[in-house]
């Protein structure tokens, strides 16, 4: 088996209304088109391609530690419109043994995101 890039993360949330503001105006996400699975949901899709599927589920709270990624060419620039946009981000600190760099901020969900600058 071949795997290729990763197609979609699907995150929980308590109130999708009230999170999916955060993907399309603060990290710029297009909304898509989603079916009715008789649940609320939103499809958004980032400026990169890759898919993040927003599920509610009534009283949600992120596990600790759990988190996922979005690879960008410039961590400073990222981190800088990230704070301009009032978010709470971690300074940018070196992965240990290697040249790539990440950081860390949450959704108003509470959900963990890092955002990883590779070598």
């Amino acid at each position: 088996m071949e795997l290729g890039p990763v197609h979609h993360v699907s995150i929980n949330v308590a109130d999708v209304e009230a999170v999916a503001p955060f993907y399309t105006e603060v990290l710029g996400m297009t909304v898509l088109p989603r079916p009715d699975f008789g649940f609320e949901g939103r499809w958004l899709q980032s400026p990169g391609g890759g898919e993040v599927h927003l599920i509610e589920v009534e009283g949600w709270v992120p596990p600790e530690g759990q988190h996922w990624a979005f690879k960008v060419n410039d961590i400073d620039a990222a981190v800088s419109e990230l704070r301009d946009q009032g978010v709470e981000v971690d300074d940018p600190k070196p992965l240990p043994g290697t040249p790539a760099r990440q950081t860390f901020f949450s959704d108003p969900a509470g959900n963990l995101i890092e955002l990883n600058q590779p070598a």
